[in-house]
């Protein structure tokens, strides 16, 4: 799934293409954008990526969540974690509720 090792540099937006597969085959819900897309300190990218965990009626009420997916300088997967979840139309600022 990654690009091969000694290959041009990551870019920005495959990074974002890879946290949102990583993602998708990690968790049961649905990944449903990305939110920020930034340099790592050791050369890879940390990506933060929207979920959509629980769909409730109406759809204002569904429970979203923010990933933060760390990749090293060839796409590969370090590390994922899920730092907020929060009702949608509420996100603010700040730790959500876990």
């Amino acid at each position: 799934m990654a690009p091969e090792t000694g290959s041009d540099a990551l870019s920005a937006s495959s990074a974002a293409t890879y946290a949102l597969r990583y993602v998708g085959e990690l968790i049961t819900s649905e990944p449903t954008s990305v939110t920020s897309v930034e340099p790592a300190d050791d050369d890879g990218w940390l990506v933060e990526v929207e979920v959509l965990e629980e769909r409730r009626i109406p759809s204002s009420a569904d429970m979203l969540a923010l990933y933060e997916v760390e990749l090293d300088p060839d796409g590969a997967l370090l590390a994922y974690r899920r730092t907020k979840r929060y009702a949608r139309g509420r996100a603010g600022t700040g730790n959500g509720v876990s």
